[in-house]
């Protein structure tokens, strides 16, 4: 297929500087063109912003880029690797290195259950972890029934003579129902 040719307009100076860019760059007028607006394609970049000598506003985005993920990088590893290494070494040390054990070995039986101190304080911790999040829980749903009350519930009614007052607009079947879950809770 055999592509056609237009003309654009351009000053006389902008088309003498162009002339010897193609020269520079060894193409013709068409082949430079396509190539610089795809390079602006590619890279999505506008010929109008100021990249600086040499690109090194970009080269300073990009440093700064990199020392944004490097300290984000590093916070991980402060608060999730490094417990979670530290945790597993504890693991690891409660649990003994494997000797030069005889194959037959005589074992006695006794009543009391042997307890490992690492277990017995990782279990009390799981137990207390659930209670915090069912506490955190009850502590929740408290928050939102009072803030349901205090906002849809009470109003301030003005009055003539003297300080205006708060009037709560419930019923006392509500009012007993409320009080009852509290003291359930």
């Amino acid at each position: 297929m055999k592509r056609r040719f237009l003309s654009i307009n351009f000053h006389k100076d902008t088309v003498e500087r162009f002339k010897g860019f193609c020269a520079k760059i060894g193409g013709s007028y068409t082949d430079t063109l396509e190539h610089m607006m795809d390079f602006f394609d590619t890279y999505q970049l506008s010929p109008m912003d100021d990249l600086g000598p040499n690109m090194r506003g970009i080269e300073a985005n990009i440093k700064k880029r990199i020392n944004a993920l490097v300290s984000i990088i590093k916070e991980i590893e402060k608060n999730q690797t490094k417990p979670t290494t530290a945790m597993l070494q504890l693991l690891f040390e409660q649990s003994s290195p494997k000797q030069n054990q005889p194959r037959l070995v005589e074992v006695k039986k006794s009543n009391k259950p042997v307890k490992d101190p690492f277990f017995a304080t990782s279990m009390e911790a799981i137990e207390l972890r659930k209670e915090k999040n069912s506490l955190k829980r009850d502590l929740m749903e408290t928050k939102q029934q009072f803030e349901d009350i205090l906002f849809s519930k009470v109003h301030i009614v003005k009055s003539s003579f003297g300080k205006p007052k708060l009037h709560l607009d419930m019923t006392l079947e509500e009012l007993e129902a409320l009080k009852e879950k509290i003291k359930n809770t």
